[in-house]
């Protein structure tokens, strides 16, 4: 969109996380680790393996971006140390293969939020001219092969993903380098980036300039410093992706 004397109109762009923001990963990740549990004959209580799945995948993953891991490394130490909690003791090459075939059922769950869609219409019903990204710790091809399996890659401009960059969330300068990769083409007028986590994603923006929405499914308790640097921070709290729109719109217009 131009001005009359043909200066292009600054847009406002919305950044988002996937994973457990758009995508609904968790829910894709239980239900993958399920089938594999029972595919390899796996003993014990489901929950409780489920947890250990996750506090696998935050700690693995974690040694991943920090690089203490490979990509495939930390796939191979999951499946490791999940296996051997139950009797199953593989050696690396076993690892991988065992992963794989879990990768198999967990990509086979993949799925949007409900909300997702909606949301990312709402957004362009509100603001014509709105400008989407994604901004994603992670491999760059991996994440785009998530979007578009999930048939909506080519909703987003730009996929900014760490493994690129070589920075992860919530370091300021992922959340900077998508803004200016999106300035290159065109002026911002306002910037906000959505996610799931706190810290690593409505607190990482909102330290980097951007409006951070925090999209909290699960209506978390927080404790006093917490609550604190949200007030500070200026991070606006939402329980479901139908709040963004309306919400955004209300921020920005007073601004």
């Amino acid at each position: 969109m131009m001005h009359a004397d043909g200066r292009p109109i600054a847009a406002p762009l919305v950044l988002f996380d996937l994973d457990d923001t758009l995508m609904a990963h968790r829910a894709a990740v239980a239900d993958g680790i399920l089938r594999h549990m029972r595919e390899r004959a796996y003993e014990g209580d489901v929950d409780a393996a489920r947890a250990l799945w996750h506090e696998l995948e935050e700690r693995h993953y974690h040694a991943y971006l920090d690089g203490r891991l490979t990509f495939e490394g930390q796939r191979r130490a999951r499946a490791r140390d999940f296996a051997l909690a139950h009797g199953d003791e593989l050696d690396d090459p076993s690892s991988g293969a065992w992963f794989d075939r879990y990768f198999e059922r967990y990509r086979d769950a993949w799925r949007l939020h409900a909300d997702a869609i909606p949301a990312l219409d709402a957004l362009q019903d509100a603001m014509p001219g709105v400008r989407l990204g994604i901004i994603t710790n992670g491999e760059p091809d991996f994440q785009r092969a998530k979007l578009e399996r999930l048939g909506i890659l080519d909703r987003f401009e730009h996929v900014i993903a760490s493994g690129a960059l070589g920075v992860t969330k919530p370091d300021r300068r992922i959340f900077d380098a998508a803004v200016e990769r999106f300035a290159a083409s065109g002026p911002v007028a306002h910037a906000a980036y959505v996610g799931d986590r706190l810290h690593t994603d409505a607190l990482g923006a909102a330290h980097a300039g951007l409006d951070g929405v925090w999209i909290d499914r699960e209506s978390a308790t927080l404790d006093e410093p917490d609550a604190d640097e949200i007030a500070a921070a200026g991070v606006m709290v939402i329980t479901g992706l139908a709040e963004l729109a309306p919400r955004l719109v209300a921020r920005w217009s007073q601004v």
